[in-house]
């Protein structure tokens, strides 16, 4: 929270909060949380100084390039480089690693998932709120969308956000290429290794993009900078990307260029 009057700050913090608020690092169609401003707060540098760090500076940073994984569940993922890469050691199990401070809501947006090693899943999942590996990963530590263990949690976090598609989880599987969705309703069965038309596998030193188009309500796939096809339709509402990490995996995500679209 801004504190009410101004703190003693250099020319570039104040430059900084100028730039931060106004918008001009703004994503259309995305909501973004940024780190809270907590520099000059006396109070809080006394009681709680773990929180007392976060500049305009950072603040700015932050918004340049604001697509990171910023939750994790299930046991032995870790995150590098700036939290934009997800790492995996565990041998089977099976973890994930969420952009939940990056909701997509409306327009086109496209990620690109840079495969170093393993087979995760990569998607798109519904905004979910307070996500740990205490509270949500099974009795080995293993975490995924589609397994069913956590549908009426999900669910109970259904809000008008979401609009009117029943396809909240959808990824990409590297394995083969296929499709898994879920309802977490148990309509569609969790289905799993749906063939659509250009599917193809991935393996480590390839990339697969991602292109999320909320006005036509399409996920398309490409690996490598070439266009696959479109791997699911008939969606709506908010997302988020994902990244499941099944045995040692290591997968960074970045924003793509807008001249995939089309």
């Amino acid at each position: 929270q801004q504190p009410t009057s101004p703190p003693e700050w250099s020319i570039a913090e104040e430059v900084a909060r100028q730039t931060v608020r106004s918008g001009q690092n703004d994503i259309g169609g995305v909501r973004i949380t940024l780190p809270q401003y907590a520099k000059g707060m006396s109070w809080l540098r006394t009681t709680l100084p773990q929180y007392a760090t976060t500049t305009w500076l950072k603040i700015l940073h932050e918004s340049e390039r604001p697509l990171k994984f910023d939750t994790v569940v299930g046991r032995g993922i870790e995150l590098s480089c700036g939290k934009r890469t997800l790492i995996s050691d565990e041998g089977d199990i099976t973890g994930t690693a969420i952009a939940s401070n990056y909701v997509m809501e409306s327009g086109i947006h496209f990620a690109e998932f840079s495969i170093v090693g393993g087979r995760p899943y990569l998607g798109i999942v519904r905004p979910i709120p307070n996500l740990d590996t205490d509270g949500f990963a099974d009795d080995d530590g293993h975490f995924h969308f589609m397994s069913g263990y956590n549908d009426d949690y999900f669910m109970a976090a259904k809000t008008d956000e979401w609009g009117t598609s029943n396809v909240h989880a959808c990824e990409y599987n590297s394995f083969d290429g296929s499709m898994n969705r879920d309802d977490w309703e148990g309509d569609i069965e969790h289905d799993e290794r749906v063939t659509w038309e250009g599917m193809e596998s991935c393996e480590g030193g390839d990339t697969i993009g991602m292109l999320l188009n909320l006005d036509s309500g399409t996920l398309s796939v490409y690996k490598n900078d070439w266009r696959l096809g479109v791997m699911k339709d008939g969606l709506s509402g908010s997302y988020c990307w994902y990244v499941t990490a099944f045995e040692s995996s290591a997968v960074s995500i970045r924003s793509g260029s807008a001249r995939k679209i089309g």
